[in-house]
């Protein structure tokens, strides 16, 4: 046993005994809350709404009080809005806006939500947070008893953006992955691949095809990345080597690190490139934060970070609370960590270190275990379908698909959803991205009996307003190609589950342009 890697593990299970304490989420919370607070009272933001009187309610008050003054002072801001009436100054360079001193980093989100990328400030201080959550992640390994020590001395492989950043206007931008990848420690560097040079590359194709002329010199233990670009990149290895999986190259190769989309519906064909299993662990690393990981392997979910920067709040993700848009209402039910119920879906608000301020980051998450506070994300605000009340989930769509591919014995690689108008009521359109023969008949016919099965509301409508189910099968190069038409592939970027508004026409016309005319199946 490599003497390196057992020093490594046992020092990370020495370190986990000693962080090993009884979770108290309020506490943690409100200690977080008031450092937040505490930092940015003095900011354009901090003035302009109170910051120091909230302030002292939290060190002097033992109840909410503070949090009464919090939800009575700040509003609830979306992208569009913050952006608008703060975020643009730190972009222009203003010091002070949102948290202390300049913002010199800008994330570049994926904007599955609307046609536009986001950017989202990055402060040193997320920086450092972010890293910070990562280690912790890392001593959580001690847990996976299975894994062998020798495999913390292997190569990790982070498939991000470039940390080759766009100089604009006194400050950087990029996808999250490129900013933390240039800033990452040096003792970490050894482990580290694609390495400094390739990292750097800002062509995503360029990218994949320097990183599998590589790939023969490399001992990968790790794999970390968006399940879609992971799967491609490596059937572009097993194919350029002409091997029939990827562990003839990474034969040590037992660890990946996903997140940014539910991985069941990729997990079939993931597993079709493995010569034996490897441990799954799921990240929440959003462009806003480092939200939440699976902490250990019995998890059903992923543990929040409650004391790193974020501090949370939860909106029930309700007709009460949002309209048929997503769009919330000019004043929701807000609650707090200890006020959460499992199993209830949630519209996550953030405020954080990076001057994040009641923000709705425009995830909904579930609870599956309030005393580990752990959840599992379900979908998007905007990316829902209910144009009668079926209350479609993207948590409902990645499961129908996923039982559905698994009957059929197919890969289905990427898929989207459309609501769309027939006759007077209404219909569902399903762009289906699969390689393997299906026919669409039964396809359709299985995603739409699994979803009745899945959604009360959903079989409800389909005898009702909700008239027709259509689908359309493409190759899954298809959604790659719209991708890199709209200048999002690689990195954190991922394909919209729901269509919505401007972006079905856009779709539509894409799909045209590539001599596809959607011919669907009823």
């Amino acid at each position: 046993m490599a003497f390196l890697g057992s020093l490594l593990k046992r020092g990370i299970s020495l370190t986990n005994i000693v962080r090993r304490k009884k979770l108290n989420p309020l506490k943690l919370q409100k200690k977080t809350f008031i450092k937040l607070i505490g930092k940015a009272r003095y900011t354009q933001f901090g003035q302009a709404f109170q910051f120091e009187d909230i302030e002292n309610a939290a060190f002097f008050d033992e109840g909410k009080e503070f949090y009464r003054k919090y939800q009575e002072n700040v509003p609830i801001y979306d992208y569009n809005r913050i952006y608008k009436e703060w975020w643009h100054r730190s972009i222009k360079g203003e010091k002070n806006v949102c948290w202390p001193g300049r913002v010199t980093y800008f994330a570049l989100s994926s904007g599955t939500s609307e046609a536009a990328s986001k950017s989202i400030p990055v402060t040193k201080a997320m920086t450092k947070a972010i890293q910070k959550t990562s280690i912790r992640q890392i001593l959580s390994l001690s847990r996976y008893q299975h894994l062998p020590s020798q495999l913390y001395e292997k190569g990790m492989l982070m498939l991000g953006g470039s940390t080759r950043l766009n100089y604009r206007d006194n400050h950087f931008e990029g996808d999250l992955s490129g900013i933390q990848a240039k800033q990452i420690p040096f003792w970490f560097q050894k482990f580290y691949k694609p390495g400094k040079e390739i990292a750097q590359e800002q062509d995503w194709a360029l990218k994949l095809d320097e990183i599998t002329e590589q790939a023969s010199q490399w001992d990968i233990g790790f794999v970390v990345g968006v399940p879609a670009w992971i799967q491609l990149l490596m059937e572009k290895i097993i194919a350029h080597y002409k091997v029939k999986t990827i562990h003839d190259i990474w034969p040590n190769l037992m660890v990946f690190c996903h997140g940014g989309v539910s991985f069941e519906p990729y997990r079939k064909g993931f597993e079709r490139l493995l010569a034996h299993p490897i441990t799954y662990i799921e990240t929440y690393l959003a462009s806003e934060g480092f939200i939440a990981y699976q902490s250990h392997p019995d998890a059903e979910g992923m543990q929040l970070v409650l004391d790193n920067g974020i501090f949370f709040e939860f909106i029930p993700f309700n007709d009460e609370n949002f309209n048929a848009e997503g769009e919330v209402v000019a004043k929701p039910q807000t609650l707090m960590i200890d006020e959460v119920e499992e199993g209830r879906e949630y519209a996550l608000l953030i405020s954080t270190v990076s001057g994040a301020w009641r923000y709705l980051i425009g995830d909904t998450i579930r609870f599956v275990s309030k005393k580990r506070c752990e959840i599992v994300i379900t979908g998007r605000t905007k990316h829902f379908l209910s144009l009668c009340g079926e209350h479609l989930s993207v948590d409902n769509m990645n499961k129908a698909v996923e039982l559905a591919s698994h009957e059929l014995k197919i890969n289905v690689r990427e898929f989207t959803v459309a609501g769309i108008s027939q006759d007077t009521l209404f219909a569902h359109h399903w762009y289906i991205g699969t390689d393997d023969p299906v026919d669409e008949t039964v396809l359709k016919n299985l995603i739409d009996a699994k979803l009745k099965e899945l959604n009360d509301d959903y079989a409800v409508e389909r005898r009702h307003a909700l008239k027709d189910v259509f689908v359309t099968v493409l190759p899954s190069a298809t959604f790659y190609k719209w991708m890199e038409a709209k200048g999002k592939l690689g990195g954190q970027n991922k394909f919209p589950r729901v269509l919505k508004n401007n972006l079905i026409a856009d779709w539509e016309g894409f799909l045209k342009t590539q001599g596809i005319e959607p011919q669907s199946v009823r």
